[in-house]
């Protein structure tokens, strides 16, 4: 999870969908095109997993045009040779 946050903030939208899951991955991602998004930090509320499927609670801030945002997400992750990939995340309020 901290290293997809880390490719947010960089702007790394390869290694993004590198580590999404096959069968939910987007055919491509645009991130921060005008840079009005500046990440502030990540806070990860809670991660378990087991041997093939992880979940991964958190807590993203950023500000966008000068307001303060948060995401806080709830994300599925499965392990396939060797490596953790992302499903999906159910967002909360």
């Amino acid at each position: 999870m901290r290293s997809r946050y880390c490719a947010y903030v960089l702007g790394n939208s390869d290694y993004l969908l590198a580590t999404w899951h096959p069968s939910t991955r987007p055919p491509a991602l645009t991130l921060n095109p005008s840079g009005q998004i500046k990440w502030l930090g990540l806070n990860i509320i809670r991660a378990h997993n087991d041997a093939t499927k992880g979940v991964v609670e958190f807590v993203a801030r950023h500000k966008m045009n000068g307001k303060a945002h948060r995401l806080h997400e709830i994300s599925q992750f499965e392990k396939e040779n060797g490596r953790w990939l992302y499903i999906c995340g159910e967002l909360r309020h």
